[in-house]
């Protein structure tokens, strides 16, 4: 699908500096950000978001009153009923929101690669850590993390693993996401403490995130390091 020119909401050239800034390590105030699928112009799982939203608010800036994303976000009249991608950039308040067209990644392969103090138990727009790890990746698509022995995510997605009758996702996620929580609830999929010794177990892997769910995700690879 050709990229089309979308009007960005929040996006002058002071929100562009102030986000930079805030992104930048070390900065007492970091830049968070939540990725929002839109399909038929509709904002998906939105409940969901607002809960980590205003869940990672709370934890890092100490806001208790919430935001409502659906009363925020206003859908740019050129956008078709495709898949687009909004991302929220915020901090203690919302700093940008963006649209593009949601373009999925082909990933086939995922190559293990470990880091003990890895932390990103909130959605940060700063991912140092991660990229970096994902260039280790070699020729594989993307990498699995393992902390401390146990299977956390890939660099952009919770994964979930068939053990022959049932999805198992960990229960030592970097990040919890939106899908997966709605995955669980729905006991679509269940949680289970996975070591990185217990991959060999399973039959298959497959990603989810906000954007991509289970039944669309096709069967990983997994490679050691």
């Amino acid at each position: 699908m050709k990229k089309k020119e979308l009007k960005n909401i929040s996006s002058n050239s002071e929100s562009r500096d102030r986000v930079a800034n805030l992104s930048k390590v070390g900065n007492p105030t970091p830049a968070l950000f939540e990725v929002i699928k839109v399909q038929n112009r509709q904002l998906q799982n939105i409940e969901y978001h607002n809960d980590r939203l205003n869940r990672s608010r709370s934890d890092v800036f100490g806001i208790k009153e919430p935001i409502y994303l659906e009363k925020i976000i206003k859908i740019p009249a050129n956008l078709d009923n495709q898949i687009y991608k909004c991302r929220v950039i915020y901090s203690d308040k919302i700093e940008k929101i963006e649209f593009e067209p949601y373009q999925p990644r082909k990933i086939n392969s995922l190559k293990i690669v470990t880091h003990d103090t890895i932390d990103y138990s909130v959605k940060y727009y700063d991912r140092k850590i991660i990229n970096e790890l994902y260039k280790q990746r070699g020729d594989c698509d993307d990498i699995l993390i393992i902390k401390n022995g146990f299977v956390t995510d890939t660099s952009y997605a919770n994964i979930v693993f068939w053990d022959g009758k049932n999805w198992i996702t960990p229960t030592t996620p970097l990040l919890p996401g939106t899908k997966r929580k709605k995955l669980i609830e729905e006991k679509r999929i269940t949680e289970k403490e996975i070591k990185v010794s217990d991959l060999q177990s399973f039959e298959k892997a497959r990603i989810i995130n906000a954007m991509i769910d289970l039944e669309e995700s096709n069967d990983i690879l997994i490679f050691s390091s």
